[in-house]
């Protein structure tokens, strides 16, 4: 969907290895050894030069690792070797999750991510975590995006969740709630909100100026006229037609049963859905292994590859590297429009 854009104004991407037991060191390595043929801008690993060897050698692959001390001299090192900041590490157990690897992977988030938020780093991508085992070692968000916006001093309703695709974007309104919650946590206030945060990222970072945004209903048909339910008349169509008066291009209510049919994409750039499902059912059905979960609304890049840990199948070359390069360009292309912004990508 975006361009490979120049990078030469902006820093290297810091990347956060996610649970070393997990697939994320072997597909970080892949994603290096591909840097070429990707496009991809320079980027740095937070730790974990053992954990990155070992699993490249579970993929058969040649990794040459090499150890800097500050973020800048990535650069100059990354075509030839996989530049890692720092010397902590360990030496995980794949597929075998524990408090060491817990311990590297928290370590690796909260630097990377310090790092973008103070410049030294032009954007961040965060390896897949095992928020369960984090949560033995001091994490104490919901998850990675929830992390990053108290790391930015932001509330986490301010940090919007967007998955994208080579086909598709969608936004979910409400995220890791108990499907029973959602009826009571769509509210006019909340669909205002999160379209503003939309429409002003995707005119920053992925060069859309007037950003088409096609919000979804949250009853089957789109609750057809009031006989499968009242939201759609109550709170969706009054927050999209004040939105439509701000000047956003919205539309909608859209049942959602079509709104994601190849003929229907063309006609917006993202899906603004009621619920984690009516979002993520459709993006890892189109774009499983190039989908990207972005988080929107920060003053910081961020991206990550849209799966986990897959500690069924770490260390055992079965995993695809798609989503994490997928996930690495789109951070290079955002950087390099925060570094450089062209005329056209005022915010809406």
């Amino acid at each position: 969907m975006a361009g490979v854009l120049s990078t030469a104004q902006a820093a290297p991407i810091a990347v956060s290895l996610g649970d070393p037991a997990g697939v994320a060191p072997e597909l970080i390595a892949e994603a290096w050894t591909r840097r070429k043929e990707a496009g991809l801008a320079p980027f740095f690993v937070v730790g974990g030069a053992l954990a990155l060897g070992m699993a490249a050698a579970s993929r058969g692959l040649s990794l040459p690792v090499r150890q800097i001390e500050r973020a800048g001299e990535a650069s100059d090192v990354f075509d030839e070797a996989l530049p890692v900041l720092g010397d902590a590490d360990c030496a995980p157990e794949f597929g075998v999750p524990d408090e060491s690897g817990a311990r590297l992977a928290l370590h690796s988030l909260r630097e990377a991510t310090d790092l973008a938020r103070t410049g030294s780093a032009g954007a961040v991508v965060t390896g897949p975590i095992a928020k369960a085992r984090l949560a033995t070692v001091g994490f104490t968000q919901p998850g990675q995006t929830e992390f990053l916006a108290d790391a930015c001093g932001l509330a986490h309703e301010s940090a919007v969740m967007m998955l994208a695709g080579p086909s598709l974007r969608t936004v979910p309104l409400t995220v890791h709630e108990p499907l029973a919650r959602v009826p009571g946590l769509v509210t006019a206030e909340l669909i205002l909100a999160k379209t503003r945060i939309v429409a002003r990222a995707l005119a920053r970072d992925f060069g859309l100026s007037a950003p088409r945004i096609a919000i979804t209903g949250l009853n089957p048909h789109a609750g057809e006229d009031g006989r499968m339910g009242r939201e759609e008349i109550e709170v969706i169509a009054p927050a999209i037609a004040r939105l439509q008066a701000e000047g956003f291009h919205v539309s909608g209510p859209h049942p959602a049963d079509a709104l994601f049919a190849a003929h229907e994409r063309d006609g917006y750039d993202v899906a603004l859905c009621m619920y984690h499902d009516q979002a993520l059912i459709p993006i890892k059905t189109l774009d499983f292994d190039a989908g990207v979960n972005v988080t929107l609304g920060l003053p910081i890049v961020r991206t990550s590859p849209d799966h986990g840990t897959a500690f069924g199948i770490a260390g055992k070359n079965r995993a695809s590297a798609g989503a994490m390069i997928a996930a690495l360009r789109m951070a290079g292309d955002c950087a390099a429009r925060r570094a450089a912004p062209l005329p056209n990508e005022s915010p809406a």
